[in-house]
């Protein structure tokens, strides 16, 4: 009895599904660049830092969330532990120095060590998400966009997560957040660090994983739900120590919940019925005659190229003959080992970057996230801003719910585009599309200036923003392959901040600051008409729906531009798709 269930220890930390559970509690305080907003009052008013410091320290904290070429290199040749573990001692060296100054265990250090720090620091949690996502999308083969949804979307509850966590512990001093920001992702990723990797997956899939899958999908909606709850309760009510406690352990029992899953498959799962075996290996059979079609696959692709420009301008019947005569000569070619590959791997094979940096369909998904997801996340980062410029006091609210309706985003962008794949045969980026053009309504509804526009955008810029971050990794791993996965989903990172940068740090800002000034030159005439003290420059606000809806009336055009892009690679990648989804069942 005590050698089976050693066996079965064994089965289940080799089950994919213990990996992807662990991978979501390593995401779950991953997000650590998310608690930034938290800990630089903190650090503004211990350092005596001024707001534009304050900013650049937010600049060096989104390049190191950003910049993650490395932790893809490094994924393709190191182990995945290795990755977690060099995540961990960024993490905890870069916070760890911020939190020693700031507590005054060390003395002040120069501006641009801390500023280092941070960098550092926030980058760690690059190699957190490109470990957990190469370990599970290397697992979860056929289920690209929930596992990559989900785990996406626990990374974007992490700040929330860790607050809660924080309010519990109760802290004696503000500094502390820093303090637990650098331990707490050390101990949880040090604990789970040799179980996330690649277990072979592909051979454990089961009848009863779209049942899993519905209970994880359970599960976050749920979380989300309380976690929206416990923001409400505590903004509108005092609430005691003990209570607080309590929200976060029950927040820690709905994280801890899919545990279940794996546990259940394992320990309470009697052995396979035979109808079971044999669908498996009717399954294992189509995968490998989707295998022994390859060559015609190439073939296909081969007339594509092959074929001269004017073979498309000749009537239907001629069109058929020509096409027909070259893919004979294709196949003969074949046969004979001729046929040239000239051009590098096929869209649906392993790319590395550099291969993928040369094709047109990379560029047209990077930039339509630059437009789509930049354009999300410049009213993300202006959001406390938008919402006191419509005369909301406590923004806290509205921020916290955008973060939310962001996780919500990303894990049902995860299930909504694997549906569209499953049961329609459209390819992925058909959902991008959608949800740019759902972001597109939402920032046209703010330029009119309706009534309920801070809900409009709350709910539709969170939704869209969050989604766009389970659809384009999945995609990217469809049509470039697994191969060099980490690499090509962190160049695609850069897409927003390069976006937000230009959107949110030039037009976002410099309107503001146009109409702040005008409204700061009426106050100065008023004033002194009535012999009032005039305001200072620092205290410059934009109050009205003007301040923002000219940016959000530019931002939705993006966002049908984006929306375009994504149309035009939907329609080059049918075929990829029908190759890859066309005869799979979810």
């Amino acid at each position: 009895m005590q050698l089976q269930w050693h066996e079965k220890f064994k089965v289940l930390i080799n089950n994919r599904w213990l990996v992807f559970v662990c991978a979501m509690w390593v995401q779950s305080c991953a997000g650590v660049g998310y608690l930034f907003g938290s800990i630089s009052p903190v650090i503004k008013s211990a350092m005596g830092y001024d707001q534009r410091q304050v900013a650049f320290l937010g600049v060096a904290k989104d390049l190191g969330d950003s910049i993650g070429f490395v932790a893809g290199s490094l994924c393709e040749v190191l182990p995945i532990w290795v990755i977690l573990l060099i995540g961990v001692v960024q993490n905890f060296v870069g916070y760890g120095l911020v939190w020693l100054v700031v507590a005054g265990v060390l003395p002040a250090l120069p501006f641009w060590v801390l500023c280092l720090a941070l960098f550092v620091g926030t980058n760690g949690e690059t190699y957190f998400n490109t470990a957990a996502l190469v370990s599970c999308v290397q697992n979860f083969p056929k289920s690209r966009g929930p596992v990559v949804g989900i785990l996406k979307g626990f990374a974007g509850l992490s700040g929330a997560i860790l607050t809660q966590i924080y309010l519990m512990i109760n802290f004696p001093n503000e500094s502390s957040l820093i303090f637990m920001v650098a331990v707490a992702p050390t101990i949880v990723v040090i604990a789970l660090m040799f179980i996330i990797r690649p277990v072979g997956g592909h051979k454990q899939v089961k009848p009863s994983d779209n049942s899993s899958f519905f209970f994880t999908y359970s599960v976050c909606l749920i979380l989300a739900i309380y976690l929206l709850a416990v923001l409400v309760i505590e903004d509108l009510v005092d609430v005691s120590q003990a209570i607080i406690t309590l929200f976060a352990v029950i927040l820690i029992l709905f994280i801890l919940l899919p545990v279940i899953i794996p546990i259940r498959l394992v320990f309470f799962s009697g052995p396979r019925p035979p109808a079971e075996e044999s669908l498996l290996s009717e399954a294992q059979k189509q995968e490998a005659s989707k295998s022994e079609q390859g060559v015609n696959e190439i073939i296909l692709s081969e007339v594509e190229d092959e074929k001269p420009p004017e073979v498309d301008s000749l009537p239907a019947s001629e069109r058929k003959k020509r096409i027909a005569h070259l893919q004979a000569k294709l196949f003969q070619a074949a046969a004979e080992g001729a046929v040239r590959r000239r051009k590098g791997p096929r869209r649906g094979e392993d790319f590395t970057l550099m291969q993928a940096l040369r094709k047109a369909d990379f560029w047209l998904i990077f930039f339509s996230l630059v437009l789509a997801s930049g354009s999300g996340l410049a009213v993300i980062d202006n959001f406390g801003q938008i919402c006191e410029s419509l005369g909301y006091d406590d923004t806290t609210i509205y921020v916290s719910m955008i973060s939310i309706w962001n996780f919500l985003g990303r894990v049902g962008g995860g299930y909504f585009s694997e549906l569209v794949i499953r049961k329609y045969a459209y390819p992925r980026p058909v959902t991008m599309a959608m949800v740019q053009v759902i972001m597109a309504i939402g920032l046209f509804y703010a330029t009119m200036g309706w009534p309920g526009e801070i809900y409009v955008l709350t709910v539709l810029i969170g939704l869209g923003y969050g989604a766009h971050w389970a659809i384009v990794p999945a995609s990217a791993s469809e049509l470039f392959g697994l191969k060099s996965f980490g690499a090509l989903y962190n160049f695609l990172t850069l897409a927003s901040p390069v976006g937000s940068l230009i959107f949110s740090g030039v037009i976002a800002s410099g309107i503001y600051d146009y109409y702040a000034d005008l409204q700061a030159g009426l106050s100065h005439q008023n004033s002194k008409a009535m012999l009032a003290i005039p305001l200072r420059d620092d205290d410059l606000t934009c109050l009205g729906t003007i301040c923002y809806s000219i940016t959000f009336g530019i931002l939705s055009g993006l966002c049908l531009v984006a929306t375009v892009l994504s149309l035009i690679v939907v329609y080059r990648t049918k075929r990829v798709y029908a190759n890859l989804y066309g005869n799979s069942q979810g």
